[in-house]
């Protein structure tokens, strides 16, 4: 259908992005015109993520924004994707009667009809089996076009007891080791430097197919790929983090030395709680192993706070374990009790303003942390991948080996010499402020 005008408000996870990634390709083959300002366009497809509550709350606040520009003929239809919709499946078509199409994740595939049948005056709510939802074909990046996200499973068989995930996206599903890395050419194929890889739980991969873990077998494949420059690890969880993945991150040179290990809380008691295993003690000596395995190794992880029946004294052991072991990145969540999970129905949950006076605790101590991380890189020649210009800053910026695409700090540097994103560049660093680092190109 040509001379109409697709725009894509992807919201949540990276995981997310790349199936909306897929979608929009699926459009652009079927003759529908690509636009980046959303709010100049026919057709606007808001995929949306339903993990948490002020996830709902942005995908909710999209579709109402769009809503209101349907009502003043700006837009022609509006399309709802995602985890919320397949979260809510009997109650958002009620919900949002200004929706024209709603598809669960099993659906994505019929994207194109959907839109069609929407233009034409009709309503369209479909929804499919889970793992309906395809894993492969071609995608057009929504983000810069040097670096992807390149999804290797879909769902989860953790359970935790606070998570949402398995009842969205259900069981875990491994991509075949020949799928991903074909994928990963075409991407390097295209101008693509950096990927980095995704799963739920990423150190699972290959388990259900192959009948043991292989990520460690699937990274010595990516790292085949010429012209492929940074390799980054995502979402491990800390039970996976084996010896040979370990060895291999280590040895493999296009890996970047930086490792996502999300432990959420360190409290024996919390953790059993959350269906997950560990405490101070272990997953101290897990942060250990890594940094010994591989040197000069840059650890993020993500922590919860305000899980129900979390006592002074538990908090107290996760803000010493923050202290103690200081992580080179940190995020901090509060606990959101969502309906349907084992969690939700526990005793002792906390008032909103314990959960968020935790976790300021939380980030006030990282800040610190990474405060002294950055000072002590002064004087130092870094990597950076260049990613734009900041007329603000007056200077260049970008992200080095040590910084995750949209979640971790940045890199701004001056030069006298020509450069562009996507170039690669040494960095001599000057400054740090507010965790950022500052210098000039060397």
């Amino acid at each position: 259908m040509t001379n109409v005008k697709i725009g894509l408000v992807s919201l949540g996870c990276s995981k997310n992005q790349v199936d909306a990634e897929r979608m929009i390709a699926l459009l652009r083959a079927d003759g529908f015109e690509l636009c980046a300002d959303a709010g100049l366009c026919d057709v606007v497809i808001i995929n949306t993520c339903g993990f948490i509550e002020d996830a709902k709350k942005e995908s909710i606040d999209h579709i109402l924004e769009f809503a209101k520009l349907k009502e003043e003929g700006r837009v022609k239809a509006i399309v709802i994707t995602g985890c919320l919709a397949e979260r809510y499946q009997e109650q958002i078509g009620e919900e949002f009667p200004e929706a024209d199409v709603i598809l669960g994740i099993g659906k994505n595939g019929v994207i194109s009809d959907a839109v069609r049948r929407a233009l034409g005056g009709g309503r369209v709510i479909r929804f499919g089996e889970k793992d309906e939802l395809s894993l492969e074909g071609d995608r057009i990046l929504a983000n810069l076009p040097f670096y992807a996200y390149l999804k290797i499973a879909d769902g989860c068989d953790n359970r935790c007891s606070y998570c949402a995930i398995p009842m969205i996206r259900g069981g875990f599903r491994s991509r075949k080791i020949e799928d991903v890395t074909d994928e990963a050419k075409l991407l390097v194929s295209r101008g693509v430097t950096e990927l980095n890889l995704v799963a739920q739980d990423t150190t699972r991969y290959g388990l259900d197919i192959y009948g043991r873990l292989m990520l460690p077998e699937l990274l010595n494949k990516l790292c085949e790929i010429e012209n492929l420059r940074w390799l980054r690890v995502l979402y491990c969880y800390p039970e996976n983090v084996t010896g040979e993945l370990l060895s291999v991150m280590a040895k493999q040179d296009k890996i970047v030395k930086y490792i996502d290990v999300p432990l959420q809380h360190v409290s024996a008691r919390v953790l059993r709680d959350m269906n997950r295993r560990g405490d101070p003690e272990s997953l101290a000596a897990l942060i250990g192993r890594i940094r010994e395995s591989i040197p000069g190794v840059t650890i993020r992880t993500t922590l919860i706070t305000g899980f129900p029946g979390e006592t002074d004294e538990e908090f107290g052991e996760l803000s010493s374990f923050v202290e103690e072991v200081r992580f080179d990145r940190l995020g901090c969540f509060t606990y959101s009790q969502e309906e349907d999970t084992k969690a939700a129905e526990l005793p002792l949950q906390l008032d909103e303003d314990i959960k968020q006076r935790r976790a300021e605790v939380i980030m006030d101590l990282q800040m610190d942390i990474q405060a002294q991380i950055g000072e002590a890189k002064i004087g130092g020649e870094i990597e950076v991948l260049c990613e734009g210009y900041d007329r603000i800053a007056e200077s260049w910026f970008g992200r080095s080996a040590a910084d995750a695409p949209d979640i971790d700090t940045k890199v701004f540097f001056t030069t006298a010499s020509k450069v562009k994103p996507g170039d690669y560049v040494t960095v001599r660093i000057e400054d740090a402020l507010d965790c950022d680092l500052l210098g000039v190109r060397v």
